[in-house]
């Protein structure tokens, strides 16, 4: 692409966002006092399992309880914890609330320092690596290290955090939290994590999406920065891409979770290559 047509496209871009930023946006977020609420909860509860019964406490009755439900219900409950989903989904968002979008990639930065910077540090056994085989459900990959926080619990905390902040009543409030219980507690079911796992993972990602929307309310102008939302486009559509070849170790959600990531590249297509070539793009 030429200068020229790189800064025109720059330039429209800007306009677009800049035209979309106030309407993505409720007049207050009321729904934030919920997330951290959320994770002190969270966070409290580890602390009591930990100090009552140890790291490895009630995993083995909530693994049993789980068996249930069909293995294919919590496959589909854990892809609401998968990155590459969540990134996806975001694209269908970004034009039409750029100012989310911006709150998304914000909390989304924070949740990963949080994510990176405890797993190796803790570098904690999972239940595959703990106990016998035939003591427990595992459902797909039996990951056995780097346990702690569930990364899937951070994931869908972050997602549905953010979209707890901007919901204008409090029965959408409580269906984004329940998704985001359940994707946590999927992982458990699966028996790739400990319970405390999941509840510092749901702990630390309610408060980086506590922090993102914060930022978003600060600097709406950083939120829809154009650097920022493309960058974060480019990172959907990469994640979108990914959907399309790998299915994570879990079958019975690859051909659905492909559709999906195609779906949403020609959604992000149609929305952003006009502006490239110089024509409005589509709403």
């Amino acid at each position: 692409m030429a200068e020229g047509q790189l800064r025109g496209f720059w330039d429209r871009l800007s306009a677009e966002l800049g035209a979309r930023v106030d309407a993505s946006a409720p007049s207050r977020f009321a729904g934030a006092a919920w997330l951290w609420r959320w994770a002190l909860v969270s966070l409290a509860l580890a602390l009591a399992l930990h100090a009552a019964c140890g790291y490895h406490a009630g995993f083995e009755r909530l693994n049993a309880a789980s068996a249930l439900l069909p293995g294919e219900v919590w496959q589909w409950l854990t892809a609401l914890g998968d990155e590459r989903l969540l990134f996806a989904l975001a694209l269908l968002i970004a034009w039409r609330a750029p100012r989310l979008f911006g709150a998304l990639l914000l909390a989304a930065l924070i949740a990963t320092l949080y994510t990176r910077g405890l797993k190796p540090l803790v570098d904690a056994a999972r239940p595959p690596a703990v106990l016998p085989p035939e003591s427990f459900q595992l459902i797909g990959p039996g990951h056995r290290h780097a346990s702690f926080p569930s990364g899937h619990s951070v994931t869908a905390a972050v997602f549905f955090g953010v979209l707890i902040a901007w919901a204008r009543h409090w029965s959408l409030r409580l269906l984004w939290l329940a998704l985001a219980l359940a994707a946590g507690a999927s992982r458990v079911a699966l028996g790739v994590h400990w319970p405390i796992d999941v509840l510092a993972g749901l702990a630390g990602g309610a408060l980086a999406a506590w922090v993102g929307v914060w930022l978003a309310m600060r600097w709406p102008g950083l939120a829809a920065h154009p650097a920022l939302h493309l960058l974060g486009v480019l990172l959907g559509a990469a994640m979108s891409a990914r959907l399309m070849f790998d299915d994570a170790g879990y079958p019975a959600i690859g051909l659905p979770l492909a559709g999906l990531g195609a779906l949403t590249l020609g959604v992000a297509a149609r929305r952003y290559l006009p502006l490239a070539r110089g024509s409005g793009a589509r709403g």
